[in-house]
């Protein structure tokens, strides 16, 4: 069988994508592949958690826009399929002065997108927060908490009630396109198997640059994994916050900075940091990938990249060593935490798209040929985001196909 199209990649993105196509088009044959024995298994299931409302993003831009409308969406999804989500609102606290200017332009950010904040001084934040200490707060009320792997595992039920052909344990290892079709050579269970399709759509995260290279598709971007680490709390801990607790971060880096979480099973997490990964799918504390080892060392924005934020770098890795470090971003607005309350948690691994030049990229980027589109950077938070911007590849496909 042909199908009209064909998906690559059970995450968030590709998920939703492949929900809402098939609730456009109910005639459509569509096939999502993903090559893990469940769905969510990389990006979407090692992250924090979080709705976002959005604080960080330029007005106007993509990514503002997209976080916006995905609160309410993400909302409005786990209400009608009864995925259970905690509005506890997030504080982002200032311990310096430094901190406090930054925020007071974080504010004036979130007046501008139309999110509803609130700032606070050093008594307001304590009378919220009596485990925290700081010049002062701002108050996110939109922001919640969820599990992401439930959101994306009924995503796949609706999509499947929908009609939809969602199959695990697809690992994807050719593509070819001619002029009428993709063919996607897969993996299952040891054999392989070859579906075709008039047109293919991947959302393959930590492999999209391998997933372009395929078929063929010169791009100059590579990706480049960044490790985030985590720690959780003991159980007695389960109530020392009431919100979400963030650092004010540096505008001049792309990660948010240690924070505390409040997870929906009730448990708070430490984290995450960010460090240079050295294995794209690297969970464990020994991660190595020769593969990925030397698919970095011989990028040239790899380099590049490295001596931009050396200093940072430095830092991070020393505190991702030494546990003490570690703490002390947690302990400038949490300080009655001690070494011994860092226990073990799963890390995460965020897929970083650099350019040849070494340029972060912070927007979406994609790549085509006339029988595909290839989502190669969906940048944080695209889990929150991940209904409209499913909708957004939709209509790229669309547009694509006229």
């Amino acid at each position: 069988m042909t199908y009209d199209y064909i998906i690559i990649g059970g995450g968030i993105v590709g998920m939703s994508t492949g929900w809402q196509l098939q609730q456009r088009l109910p005639e459509a044959k569509i096939l999502l592949l993903e090559k893990e024995s469940v769905y969510s298994k990389h990006q979407t299931g090692h992250n924090s958690g979080v709705i976002h409302a959005g604080v960080y993003y330029a007005p106007g831009s993509l990514k503002a826009q997209f976080c916006k409308a995905g609160v309410a969406a993400t909302m409005k999804f786990c209400d009608d399929n009864n995925v259970p989500y905690n509005q506890c609102g997030k504080l982002l606290v200032a311990t310096n002065p430094l901190e406090a200017e930054r925020m007071t332009a974080l504010y004036q950010r979130c007046n501008d997108n139309g999110i509803d904040v609130e700032l606070l001084d050093a008594e307001q934040l304590k009378a919220r927060e009596p485990n925290i200490v700081g010049v002062g707060g701002m108050l996110v009320k939109d922001t919640a908490i969820v599990n992401y792997q439930q959101v994306t595992t009924k995503m796949a039920q609706r999509f499947v009630e929908q009609g939809g052909d969602a199959r695990l344990n697809h690992k994807v290892v050719g593509l070819q396109e001619s002029a009428n079709e993709v063919t996607v050579d897969a993996l299952h269970n040891g054999q392989q198997v070859s579906f075709k399709g008039k047109f293919l759509i991947t959302c393959s995260g930590l492999m999209a640059d391998r997933t372009t290279k395929m078929l063929g598709i010169k791009t100059d971007f590579q990706i480049i994994p960044f490790r985030g680490e985590y720690y959780k709390l003991p159980e007695k801990y389960n109530n020392i916050v009431n919100h979400l607790i963030y650092p004010i971060p540096d505008p001049d880096l792309p990660f948010l900075g240690v924070h505390l979480t409040r997870m929906i099973d009730g448990s708070v997490t430490v984290g995450p940091n960010a460090v240079q990964g050295w294995k794209r799918e690297g969970y464990g504390k020994i991660n190595i990938s020769l593969r990925d080892i030397w698919d970095m060392v011989t990028f040239p924005g790899f380099w590049r990249v490295l001596k931009d934020h050396i200093g940072t770098g430095i830092v991070e890795t020393k505190n991702s060593l030494w546990k003490p470090g570690y703490l002390k971003l947690v302990q400038k607005y949490c300080p009655t935490l001690k070494v011994e309350d860092l226990q073990p948690y799963p890390a995460g691994i965020r897929a970083q798209a650099v350019m040849n030049d070494g340029s972060l990229v912070h927007d979406f980027l994609f790549a085509e040929s006339p029988r595909s589109l290839h989502v190669c950077n969906a940048p944080s938070p695209a889990a929150t985001s991940a209904i409209p911007i499913g909708e957004y590849i939709c209509d790229k496909v669309a547009e694509q196909q006229r």
